[in-house]
């Protein structure tokens, strides 16, 4: 039987998996839940992010810039219908300068506006264009529909189970840390946004 290449990479990694266990065995180390759990959970969300970004490659606007658009979607439920930057940074877990360029491609899409804020007349608040509403009212069942297939390997069941131990898990994780709100931003620098994100005017 000739050997493909996804059996020879499958075999390449079996090898260095056990040559690692040897290697951890010789530490003294037997007991490897953690590491074989998290590397699995790893391997997801890069396979996610491959998908996702092969899915999204047409697209002028990015996954992250999605996931602000899906923020100010749900705010324009309310009574504030907007939110200050600094609220989506710390929302969506990234920078000061990150969350400023976000914004300011979304309003050149003119998918945002901004309006002063009435409580910091220094400041501004972010708000779904008519466009950007439309938008993404139109995109969001087709986005859902998609990530559903993601999971039809699994059944209704397992999918539930998976749910709750993922959820255990990450308590278990915070717990750990003692860190409840600190998680990696998306350049991985200044997780602690600054409130004069709220003036950005670039």
């Amino acid at each position: 039987m000739t050997s493909t290449p996804t059996n020879q990479n499958q075999s390449q990694t079996d090898t260095q998996r056990a040559a690692f266990g040897r290697l951890l065995s010789e530490m003294g180390v037997t007991e490897t839940h953690g590491l074989k759990l998290l590397r699995l959970i790893k391997m997801c969300n890069g396979a996610y992010d491959t998908i996702l970004g092969e899915q999204m490659r047409q697209s002028s606007i990015s996954s992250p810039q999605w996931r602000l658009l899906f923020q100010l979607l749900m705010a324009d439920q309310g009574e504030e219908n907007s939110l200050t930057p600094t609220e989506l940074a710390h929302s969506q877990r990234l920078s000061k300068n990150t969350i400023s360029a976000h914004l300011r491609h979304l309003e050149e899409q003119r998918l945002i506006e901004r309006r002063i804020d009435p409580g910091d007349l220094r400041a501004f608040r972010i708000q779904l264009s008519d466009e950007g509403r439309r938008l993404i009212q139109e995109s969001l069942p087709n986005h859902i529909r998609f990530l559903n297939r993601l999971t039809d390997g699994m059944s209704a069941a397992e999918t539930a189970q998976t749910e709750i131990l993922l959820e255990k898990l990450h308590r278990s994780m915070l717990g750990d840390t003692g860190d409840h709100t600190t998680e990696p931003t998306e350049n991985g620098t200044d997780n602690t946004p600054e409130n004069d994100a709220d003036k950005f005017t670039e």
